[in-house]
């Protein structure tokens, strides 16, 4: 897509090893393939690598504009955000102000180039290191998103919404916007003034100020580029998952980063191309495609990622030992006929390994309709790894294969998930959403394709599932309020720790809390932060509360986790002076109430809900009848009742 960046010096040895060398990412690409392709009968189909194209397309967006800052030798962390930021201005441009759709649109990509000039004006003129700007604008961006949408996804417009869909039934637009940027990318890096201009200030920014260029105003141009191409990002992100997502694209910018990295591109400046970051993208995924496919821990899955990431950049060095040195942008001799001829090379060796994987792998589908895939929102939580362990008990019960994954709690990253468990055939579906909306696109795959979707603990929206079984997250959340007021006797203050924003569960356990407390007018609220559901970020927050609330009177927590944090916060307060109630009903929050330190927990049975869904999404691929809400009831917990309560 674009001229090579690297020139061999005279007399460096050997045909192949240059080849490989020179080339190295697309070994790897090619490696991986017929690696993923051997291990896994699911890998080479055409479902299945029209989804490693979409799922790389979000990230291989980002990096072409990350691309412009590495090869000027800067760096921009922002990118996540103002992809977030981006997709929400338009979101709420076009629903909440009325806006009409195109001009909405224009305001997104207008967000992101403001947001990218800032980033440069902060390096050029604040003399600010890229790091320190771009770490800044990443949480005004995240700020800005939430504040804006206030914590909760915006529905995406429907005619916006279409970049996320197919032509013709096959071809994924976000595909198509992936290679059109790309294509940008490379006419701006090796046709152009700016692009030359980039590769002389990562080479030598002294130098090239020397030579006449403006620095300063190039750089304003640069990170300007980097945030109209995350806005870009953004919106195709958002069109995938049909609505807005204020959390969303959390921990790309590092994705782009590491594609640029792989891609070949050197951190100091100088060197990257286009089709070495697009390769650098379809590498991590392929990577995560792959895993999901051979059932690989997620965990794991981040451990082989970041020895990829280490990896390629050891072989970067070995390149440039081995004699490959940085020369401008299309000023390598005979370079685009070399870089066609690998190209060519690359995609005979693909077509080979297609033919080989078919006749290894022909067939051989039995069994199938006894496997079932498990998307949970996150695995850094007690609630769902209890999930996960009543699920795989039912399993291995049945004689059924179960495979898990974490989303992170990442919407995209689930819908990832769940298209490659659809590309992967699998006979049921087991989702916890991170939101409901956002997986409401990706389970519609599921229903075209005949395969049977059970949610658990969250519904989907706009899109059908057999069964949903869940707990009432809202009655919870008014018994959570009407045991915590009639502790303190109807009177006193309060504060609530509030879950991740956005999250379903954080919303309806929140309204079910606010609707329970009315019947109380005695307790006041004094005091509402998020924790994001996390017992460190509980701790930190509680601490905070307290110095501007210190005689409060009792805490409501949306999950115990948050809740085991104010505990530790409060001290010798907790059960004594202060009272808190907690929701979930882990085996650490009974501990906790059963100590007299947490006063009570909203119990639900997480392993029930677990059990329940695997035995559900069976049936449903039996072709047998399910409920379509199946309600597992909650319970409050105290000291008086925890001994006997089941868990």
């Amino acid at each position: 897509m674009a001229t090579d960046t690297l020139k061999s010096r005279p007399g460096a040895s050997g045909g192949l090893r240059r080849l490989l060398l020179d080339n190295g990412a697309l070994t790897a690409l090619v490696v991986l393939v017929i690696a993923m392709s051997a291990l896994s009968g699911d890998f080479l189909t055409a479902d299945n690598l029209l989804n490693v194209g979409v799922q790389a397309a979000v990230t291989a967006i980002l990096a072409f504009g990350v691309t412009f800052v590495i090869v000027s030798a800067g760096i921009d962390l922002s990118v996540g955000s103002v992809a977030a930021l981006s997709a929400t201005v338009l979101a709420w441009s076009a629903t909440e102000a009325g806006v009409p759709v195109a001009l909405a649109v224009v305001l997104a990509v207008v967000t992101g180039v403001v947001c990218g000039l800032v980033n440069g004006f902060l390096v050029s003129y604040g003399k600010l290191p890229p790091f320190i700007a771009t770490l800044a604008m990443l949480s005004v961006g995240r700020g800005l998103s939430l504040v804006i949408s206030q914590g909760s996804p915006i529905a995406f417009p429907d005619s916006v919404s279409h970049l996320g869909d197919t032509l013709g039934g096959w071809l994924p637009v976000p595909v198509l916007v992936m290679v059109v940027m790309g294509l940008i990318t490379a006419l701006v890096l090796g046709r152009t003034y700016i692009g030359r201009s980039m590769y002389a200030i990562g080479g030598n920014e002294e130098a090239a100020r020397l030579s006449g260029l403006r620095v300063k105003r190039q750089k304003l141009a640069i990170y300007a580029l980097s945030g109209l191409f995350a806005a870009a990002a953004g919106i195709v992100l958002a069109a995938r998952l049909s609505s807005a997502q204020p959390q969303a694209a959390q921990g790309y910018e590092l994705d782009a980063i590491a594609a640029v990295v792989i891609g070949g591109a050197s951190l100091a400046g100088g060197t990257g191309k286009a089709s070495g970051t697009l390769i650098g993208a379809l590498i991590l995924a392929v990577l995560r495609n792959g895993l999901n496919l051979l059932s690989v821990s997620a965990f794991w899955q981040q451990v082989v990622i970041g020895v990829v990431i280490a990896l390629a950049v050891l072989l970067d060095t070995v390149r440039r030992k081995a004699g490959a040195t940085p020369v401008a942008a299309g000023t390598a001799q005979g370079g685009k006929g070399r870089q066609a001829a690998t190209y060519v090379l690359a995609a005979v060796v693909a077509v080979a390994v297609v033919g080989a994987t078919s006749l290894l792998h022909g067939g051989n589908s039995t069994g199938k309709e006894r496997k079932v895939g498990l998307s949970l929102s996150t695995l850094n939580n007690p609630f769902f790894v209890q999930i996960r362990a009543g699920a795989e008990q039912e399993a291995e019960k049945r004689g059924v294969d179960l495979t898990v994954t974490d989303a992170q709690n990442d919407a995209s990253q689930q819908a990832n998930q769940l298209q490659n468990f659809t590309s992967e055939g699998l006979g049921a579906i087991v989702v916890n959403p991170v939101d409901s909306d956002a997986a409401g696109p990706a389970v519609r795959s599921a229903n075209k394709a005949d395969i049977p979707v059970i949610a658990v603990d969250r519904g989907v929206g706009k899109a059908d599932t057999a069964a949903l079984v869940a707990s009432d997250n809202v009655e919870g959340g008014r018994l959570g309020a009407r045991a915590l007021a009639e502790k303190l006797g109807g009177k006193g203050t309060i504060v609530i720790l509030q879950g991740q924003a956005g999250t379903s569960a954080s919303r309806e356990r929140g309204a079910g809390f606010a609707e329970g407390l009315r019947a109380y007018p005695g307790i006041e609220v004094v005091a509402k932060q998020p924790a994001d559901f996390d017992r460190t970020k509980g701790l930190d927050v509680m601490t905070n509360l307290l110095q501007a609330h210190p005689d409060i009177d009792g805490v409501f927590a949306e999950n115990d986790e948050m809740a085991l944090g104010a505990i530790k916060a409060l001290g010798t307060k907790a059960g004594r002076s202060v009272q808190v109630v907690g929701f979930d009903g882990t085996p650490d929050g009974l501990k906790a109430v059963e100590a007299g330190t947490l006063y009570a927990s909203v119990a639900q049975v997480p392993k029930e809900l677990g059990r329940i869904a695997v035995d559900n999404a069976l049936r449903a691929a039996d072709g047998k009848r399910v409920e379509e809400l199946v309600k597992v009831p909650v319970k409050v917990v105290t000291k008086e009742n925890v001994a006997g309560f089941g868990g």
